[in-house]
């Protein structure tokens, strides 16, 4: 079909799609980067390397992922708002949020994990290194994720008591772990650095290896996701099998061989339904409507996370409540902290 066909049927067109999510996941990543730096700078005269003083950015918190599921299991039993790391609780309420009603679109649209994945892909594709494994490999290698997610779970959700749950929040280590993080990445032990460097690598040649295999938070938005109202809808009558929508995807889901695409792999991207050349073949569906705009979710996707970024900073959910000298006090012994 001729590519004015093409942008007939689909006003918004495919290569537009794939753009305005590199965009967005960019805007993400470079307020990662500039929020990291802040944070190095706190550091910096937590550990009394300067005297300038630069506020903590609780956006960090986003990396602490493992707190922020302690601090929802004690939401959940007792509910106590974390106060100690609530930014990350907050990110890691809007990210299930948005996994239960708009699919991984967090993974798909916010993710600044799943931005490096994409160009490392772009960058095995144009080598032509990319490599896709068949499914006797493929289906394995997707358990890993769910069992790391079933391990955490079983640990926190399940073993924690609620007293354990504030011996850990109130601990050194914990008031100290971000800077622990921080330190993770700024001096790597041996072991670190080489599987840091082995997921890297990977990723060139297998599309978005961390995201699709490993990772815990992506298995537990997967899980919400599978109840999402918005799914990829596929006519099977007027399917041409080009597999134009199978090469697109991120998540290399297998679309041509399902009406329905319920799995949790699915990130929200929309470039499946964007490529397609044949009107009203791929439609991004809810229960009672079949045909959606494709920028739908993605613009859902994105209020739902900046309402609950509003929402914490309204109702003073976001800003820790340990005094910068509190965390300056552990940061001066951080390297002789235990793990709790």
């Amino acid at each position: 079909m001729k590519q004015s066909s093409i942008s007939k049927i689909h006003p918004i067109g495919p290569q537009w799609v794939k753009n305005l999510r590199t965009l967005v996941q960019a805007g993400f990543a470079v307020f990662c980067l500039y929020a990291g730096y802040r944070f190095y700078l706190f550091y910096l005269w937590g550990t009394g390397q300067t005297s300038v003083y630069v506020p903590r950015p609780p956006s960090v918190e986003a990396f602490l992922p493992i707190s922020a599921l302690v601090g929802l299991k004690r939401l959940a039993v007792s509910g106590h708002y974390d106060m100690i790391h609530p930014a990350g609780l907050t990110i890691l309420l809007a990210a299930m949020c948005i996994g239960l009603l708009l699919r991984k679109g967090f993974c798909g649209w916010i993710c600044p994990v799943g931005f490096t994945s994409n160009l490392a892909e772009k960058a095995g594709r144009k080598l032509k290194i990319l490599w896709q494994p068949p499914v006797w490999l493929d289906l394995p290698l997707l358990s890993f994720k769910y069992l790391l997610l079933f391990f955490f779970l079983y640990l926190i959700a399940w073993k924690m008591t609620l007293e354990q749950i504030e011996s850990f929040q109130t601990s050194p280590y914990n008031l100290a772990v971000d800077a622990k993080m921080l330190l993770f990445f700024l001096r790597p032990s041996g072991l670190a650095a080489s599987i840091m460097l082995f997921l890297v690598a990977v990723s060139f040649f297998i599309r978005n290896f961390w995201c699709r295999y490993l990772c815990p938070y992506g298995a537990l938005l997967g899980l919400l996701a599978l109840g999402s109202p918005f799914q990829v809808k596929r006519d099977s009558k007027t399917c041409i099998d080009c597999k134009k929508c199978e090469k697109t995807c991120p998540a290399s889901i297998r679309i041509t061989t399902k009406n329905t695409v319920r799995t949790g792999e699915c990130i929200g991207c929309t470039e499946c339904v964007s490529v397609c050349p044949v009107e009203d073949c791929l439609t991004l569906s809810l229960p009672y409507r079949r045909k959606n705009p494709i920028l739908l979710l993605p613009a859902a996707v994105l209020s739902a996370y900046f309402l609950f970024y509003g929402a914490a900073l309204l109702t003073g959910h976001w800003y820790s409540e340990v005094p910068p000298e509190i965390m300056k006090k552990f940061y001066a012994i951080i390297t002789n902290l235990p793990h709790p």
